[in-house]
């Protein structure tokens, strides 16, 4: 599994939007949909609402892409 870090300047970012930061999709529509599909796992479970804080420690994976967020 690939494993990526991403570096936030905040407390937090929403999953929505640090997919589309991230670069794993090209808009929010797009992100909007596929975490309400639950094709999103936010710590190794399944997440269907798109607000969802994400911050420093917190792992998202779609499919063979993990993330981890390190704040900076």
């Amino acid at each position: 599994m690939k494993k990526e870090k991403i570096e936030i300047k905040t407390e937090f970012i929403k999953l929505d939007s640090l997919l589309k930061y991230a670069g794993v999709v090209e808009t929010g529509g797009v992100a909007k949909e596929i975490i309400k599909d639950g094709y999103v796992k936010f710590n190794g479970e399944i997440c269907t609402m798109r607000g969802k804080k994400v911050r420093a420690g917190d792992t998202v994976t779609i499919d063979e892409l993990n993330m981890e967020i390190e704040i900076i």
